[in-house]
């Protein structure tokens, strides 16, 4: 349902939300606290991770490429079973670790996030 190589909102309507309360790194990028938009452009063997200034989008309509603050290349790994509705979820792995988590059909997206 969803084009390979487009970026894509990654929920329904509005662009997803990420909001964060502290600065964190993410691919080695340092992203100050603040709210974002979080797009993903799906690939058959790796999938892009965007965040984005503009938090408050419609789908992609308003979507600029000169807004990205960082874009991550993840590897899919694949879920044992059939996931129907998108689901996001942060995992907390230490005092500074955690990991958001993108499950979707059959793909899980793992992106680690440090906190400062």
């Amino acid at each position: 349902l969803v084009p390979y190589d487009e970026v894509w909102v990654t929920g329904a309507h509005d662009a997803t939300t990420l909001e964060v309360p502290k600065a964190f790194v993410v691919n080695g990028k340092e992203i100050p606290a603040g709210k974002y938009a979080f797009f993903t452009i799906p690939g058959k063997e790796k999938w892009v991770i965007v965040i984005n200034k503009n938090w408050q989008q419609h789908l992609t309509d308003e979507y600029d490429s000169k807004e990205d603050i960082a874009r991550i290349e993840i590897i899919p790994t694949e879920l044992p079973q059939h996931q129907e509705r998108l689901q996001y979820e942060f995992v907390t792995q230490s005092d500074k670790q955690a990991a958001i988590y993108l499950s979707w059909d059959k793909l899980q997206l793992q992106i680690p996030v440090t906190v400062m």
